[in-house]
């Protein structure tokens, strides 16, 4: 179905099929600042149809023949199918195709410095970092986000530089059509077993993926993580590494302490040297880690170490990553992305560093093959909560084949001894918590899908 794109020479329309998804509509707004005509079409509203439209750009909730037929290229996203009706067209009227991720692929050789982010988990988190220190040392760099970044308005930016910032997730490999200057892998995990299958072919894309950098180019990784380390035998380049419990890194935290919203700050070393102090303003261990690699990486690029301090201070957080979403009769709701074991993990850890009465989760899982795969882990992740209520699992683009239902998460909770509810219906969750929950509770909806709707309706806000 794809075409191979050089340039956009004598292109002038450029239509994008699931111009709603979070990288599809960022390169929308790109493209349309960079001066195209530029339609798109969406199976449903949401918050970046709405952002895009507010832009000037003309969406099309379900398909417009017009506008496909008389574009000169059309980007489509992976979940469309060959037999979508704009796709069909496109190819009667000989119209070039080319998927989300080649093109991406192709925008990372417009920069002489594509600064690229993976791993499986941490990716918006990491690059909002990086972004916002990138922003702070005035290096003006273009920016696409996996998720809204309140201190850019969005989840892009265009800059005028040669700095190119962007997440490189690792799913159906999608990475590996980039063409990188510098990496960040954050931790390489089970996920995505869907399209991956087993762990050993997650970490053969990870090493293809590094195996791209040119010789000049600079991989940072976790050093805290085996398999990170072992990229380091499929690299010429540089390779810096970061660490909390891996003493060896070059970059360290130590002397860790939280505030009592569970904010970290701590002393970050470089090769057995003091390098600087840092005050978060988001919570976790997971999160040391993470400004971490974003220290090593402006480092490498020699930003000032005052803006790289003010950047990480500056940062409050991803959207949908533990974010804040309002109070209610003393309570306090929040939201966060997390769909794997590990992240709910990391979740857990990070609020126990927080003082609140008792804590609610209202978790969604998100696909059936994730669910299935990791059931048991999900279970033991969600244990620490006081009060746990679980969903319908999202399905996002899975049939359930796999024979697998939220009931079976709630009876393998039950199995450990924990109290769990399944509740299907949305309403009858935000009544339950306005019911039940108490002054200076934790509330928490947790999930990849549309679980992020709950958190309003328990506000009485929608």
């Amino acid at each position: 179905m794809s075409y191979k794109l050089e340039n956009l020479d004598n292109i002038k329309h450029i239509h994008l099929v699931g111009i709603g998804g979070v990288s599809m509509s960022a390169i929308a707004e790109t493209l349309h600042k960079w001066g195209y005509t530029v339609t798109g079409s969406d199976a449903c509203k949401s918050e970046y149809t709405n952002k895009l439209i507010e832009s000037g750009i003309k969406v099309t909730i379900g398909h417009d023949l017009t506008n496909s037929k008389n574009s000169d290229l059309i980007i489509y996203s992976a979940a469309i199918k060959d037999t979508d009706p704009e796709i069909v067209i496109s190819k009667q009227f000989n119209i070039p195709l080319i998927t989300r991720g080649e093109f991406v692929g192709f925008l990372t050789r417009k920069f002489q410095e594509s600064i690229c982010i993976s791993g499986t988990h941490g990716k918006t988190t990491t690059t909002s970092m990086v972004a916002l220190c990138f922003l702070e040392d005035h290096r003006d760099p273009t920016i696409q986000v996996g998720g809204m970044l309140k201190q850019i308005n969005g989840n892009y930016l265009v800059g005028n530089s040669e700095y190119f910032i962007i997440e490189a997730c690792e799913y159906m490999e999608n990475f590996l059509k980039f063409s990188p200057k510098a990496e960040i892998v954050l931790n390489i995990d089970n996920d995505h077993l869907d399209y991956f299958k087993n762990f050993d072919n997650i970490k053969n894309a990870f090493i293809k993926y590094v195996s791209l950098l040119p010789n000049d180019g600079v991989l940072v990784t976790n050093a805290d993580d085996s398999n990170c380390l072992q990229l380091k035998n499929h690299v010429k380049c540089s390779f810096i590494t970061y660490g909390i419990k891996n003493i060896t890194a070059n970059y360290i935290a130590k002397n860790i302490k939280y505030n009592y919203l569970g904010f970290p700050e701590f002393d970050v070393f470089y090769n057995n040297a003091f390098y600087a102090h840092i005050k978060l303003s988001v919570v976790g261990n997971h999160n040391v880690l993470n400004s971490l690699a974003c220290i090593a990486l402006c480092d490498y690029y020699g930003l000032e170490k005052q803006s790289i301090i003010s950047g990480l201070a500056k940062f409050t957080g991803a959207h949908r990553r533990l974010e804040y979403v309002g109070s209610y009769h003393g309570f306090n709701v929040y939201d966060d992305y997390g769909h794997h074991p590990t992240e709910i993990s990391a979740l857990v850890d990070a609020i126990s560093n927080r003082s609140f009465n008792k804590s609610w989760v209202i978790f969604q899982p998100h696909t059936y093959s994730r669910t299935k795969d990791h059931l048991d882990s999900f279970a033991k992740s969600l244990l620490k909560f006081d009060n746990i209520i679980v969903t319908d699992i999202y399905a996002a683009r899975e049939q359930n084949a796999f024979n697998i239902s939220s009931l079976d998460l709630v009876n393998k909770i039950k199995s450990y001894g924990k109290e769990a509810t399944y509740i299907k219906s949305f309403e009858e969750i935000a009544n339950h918590i306005r019911n039940n929950a108490e002054e200076n509770d934790f509330i928490l909806t947790l999930g990849a899908g549309t679980v992020t709707e709950i958190g309003p309706m328990i506000l009485n806000k929608i």
